[in-house]
């Protein structure tokens, strides 16, 4: 019987397959990276062929290093960014780039949804934030604005379908990927027809929706070839990576939450049905037909840190160089050696406007509480201290909505540093376990897989994957400092939206 399983996650920069044995420990790993384009202000594209072609490399690479033969791999299983829309004609040609979920150009779109009111209402049966990241909305833009392209369309599609278009010839897309466009009616689990409507659309320009456990078999040959599999390998189609990185966290019971913080950032926590918010701060995605995520994506997490060191951190860079250390070890001393709260300096982490809790594109950054006893180390703290209140922020929300959660596992880079994993418990006063295994969304796509080949019988049993890891204690000193600050933070955010609006206008007009 195969003993391995590979799992591949298609990312916003890069795509990662790697080998697991049944245990859930890596055998081997590759990864190719590709680049964004922005040809205009708010666009963000991606060339799809780029895309497909790092999911055939890094598949092939990862069998090759592992020296498995094709008959010893069990599945292949796919996690994938969420938010994806590409137009491809009845030939599968793309006639658009890979429009990400960082796309901005449907704003308009979405203020006008906001303002009358059918945002809410089309959010609260799909779970999808009215926010230009929603396909939805990106559909909407093509249609008036690149009409040639629109009516061409034979399909809208996700950068996974493509995938599976290459490998097997079919338009099919699980309930997760769909259930992030704005269109899928997570209650009743098929497309939303007020949505399509709303787009100037219907089903025959979408996939075919199937269950995150729909697997296929059928490769194409010279694919098999190539990339060292068999015709008979089953292909699982899986979920999107914020609902698998929960699984892969073992974030799967009631009460316990997922903090991720990479590039961006979310929380997340499992829920047995669907739900959503009356205020619309949060998504609702589904995982499988009884367990939905429900949670919320930050645009700022360590892409602020990498600003920040980029801008400001010439000195250490040179120095790390001379040390032959990483330049974010030195900028971790700066967050260890300064007191908890940055001596009452704040940091409103909105470089990039802001998804969850607030889904407003023109949210602006800001330093507030500038004194001239402020020095550069209270800053570097103050800017992790930030991310960690729009992390809370997000965390508030899903608590009022699904209940008290009394245990958050975190992964994502920043989990290297440990006193930036502290500084998140405090704020968060909950308890926070960090596994050895960094891989969340590629496990996760192998703990679904194995429930789709019956190999496990429900996605808890997976549980015995999870041994080795860390717990973080709130410290209750820091734990004070930190309430009285985020009351603090929560003010600044709402007394400063008509500010950052003007900002925003006059920046977009520069």
């Amino acid at each position: 019987m195969p003993q391995y399983c590979i799992g591949v996650d298609i990312g916003t920069t890069s795509t990662k397959a790697i080998v697991f044995n049944k245990d859930g420990q890596v055998i081997s790993k590759s990864s190719r990276e590709y680049p964004i384009y922005s040809n205009r202000p708010s666009f963000r594209e991606q060339n799809p062929d780029e895309i497909l072609d790092a999911v055939k490399h890094t598949i092939k690479e990862c069998i090759e290093k592992s020296m498995l033969r094709p008959e010893e791999i069990s599945f292949v299983s796919f996690s994938s960014m969420m938010h994806s829309l590409i137009a491809v004609d009845k030939d599968g040609i793309p006639l658009t780039g890979c429009i990400i979920w960082a796309d901005n150009r449907s704003v308009a779109y979405t203020e006008e949804f906001k303002a009358n009111g059918r945002g809410i209402e089309i959010y609260k049966r799909t779970g999808t934030p009215t926010h230009p990241m929603s396909p939805l909305y990106k559909i909407m833009w093509l249609r008036d604005n690149e009409p040639y392209i629109f009516n061409k369309a034979h399909k809208f599609i996700s950068i996974k379908e493509y995938v599976f278009l290459k490998f097997f010839n079919e338009f099919v897309v699980d309930y997760s990927i769909a259930s992030a466009t704005g269109m899928f009616n997570i209650f009743e689990l098929k497309w939303d027809k007020e949505a399509l409507k709303a787009a100037g659309i219907d089903t025959e320009k979408l996939s075919k929706p199937v269950p995150t456990t729909y697997s296929m078999t059928g490769l194409k040959k010279d694919l098999c070839s190539e990339l060292g599999l068999t015709e008979n390998t089953p292909f699982i189609l899986g979920a999107s990576d914020g609902c698998l990185a929960n699984l892969g966290s073992n974030a799967i019971k009631s009460g316990v939450a997922a903090a991720t913080i990479g590039t961006s950032g979310a929380v997340r926590v499992a829920f047995d049905r669907p739900v959503t918010d009356s205020r619309g701060r949060v998504f609702c995605y589904v995982l499988t037909e009884n367990k939905y995520i429900v949670g919320g994506p930050i645009n700022n997490g360590g892409i602020i840190y990498r600003w920040f060191r980029d801008n400001f951190g010439e000195m250490e860079v040179k120095r790390a160089e001379e040390m032959g250390v990483d330049s974010y070890t030195l900028l971790n001393e700066y967050i260890n050696n300064t007191e908890p709260g940055s001596h009452g300096l704040i940091f409103l982490p909105f470089l990039a406007g802001e998804r969850a809790p607030y889904w407003n594109a023109n949210l602006r950054g800001a330093f507030l509480g500038i004194s001239d006893a402020h020095k550069k180390s209270h800053f570097t703290r103050a800017i992790i201290e930030g991310i960690c209140y729009d992390m809370n922020d997000v965390f508030e929300a899903v608590k009022n909505l699904v209940g008290n959660v009394e245990l958050v596992y975190a992964d994502g880079g920043f989990t290297r540093s440990e006193e930036w994993v502290h500084i998140l418990c405090d704020i968060m006063d909950t308890k926070v376990i960090v596994h050895k295994n960094y891989e969340s969304p590629c496990l996760g796509a192998v703990m679904l897989g194995m429930l789709s080949t019956g190999e496990i019988g429900k996605l808890e049993d997976c549980s015995f994957m999870f041994k080795d890891f860390k717990a973080y204690e709130v410290r209750q000193e820091n734990r004070e400092i930190y309430k009285k600050l985020f009351k603090v933070y929560r003010q600044a955010v709402d007394g400063m939206m008509p500010v950052f609006e003007m900002l925003s206008s006059l920046q977009n007009n520069v």
